[in-house]
């Protein structure tokens, strides 16, 4: 979501015209948010991607609220 959200404001400021000028916006966004994300992750100690898919989140999820 970082990643979307980040490539779309690079994307605004800009405003590339071409694919090649899109898919280095893109992977300007990519860099950023993989950067944030070691960033967190080297803070806390704890890894924010999961191996888990998101479906079976959801299934643990709703398991402890039963």
């Amino acid at each position: 979501m970082l990643a979307e959200a980040t490539t779309t404001e690079i994307s605004k400021e800009k405003k590339p015209e071409t694919f090649e000028e899109n898919k280095e916006v893109a992977k300007q966004g990519g860099t950023v948010a993989g950067n944030t994300r070691k960033d967190i992750e080297s803070r806390t100690g704890k890894q924010i991607v999961s191996k888990q898919t998101a479906k079976e989140l959801k299934t643990s999820e709703r398991k402890k609220l039963k």
